[in-house]
């Protein structure tokens, strides 16, 4: 998911998108620790969408 993309959802999409996306990391992290991770890059895809979504909902906050 790109900025742009980010930008057009709503705050409660954001935070729907946010919270998914801190299961699937929680998912993967611990399929990490047991050595059944096939894609490791998928992670890091995660962690910088989560920042964005952050970014952005920070932005927004701070516009108010």
């Amino acid at each position: 998911m790109n900025v742009k993309e980010v930008r057009d959802l709503s705050n409660e999409e954001l935070t729907k998108e946010l919270e998914s996306l801190s299961e699937e990391l929680y998912g993967l992290r611990f399929a990490q620790a047991t050595g059944s991770l096939e894609n490791p890059a998928r992670m890091k895809d995660i962690k910088k969408t989560i920042a964005r979504i952050k970014t952005v909902m920070t932005e927004r906050k701070n516009a108010a």
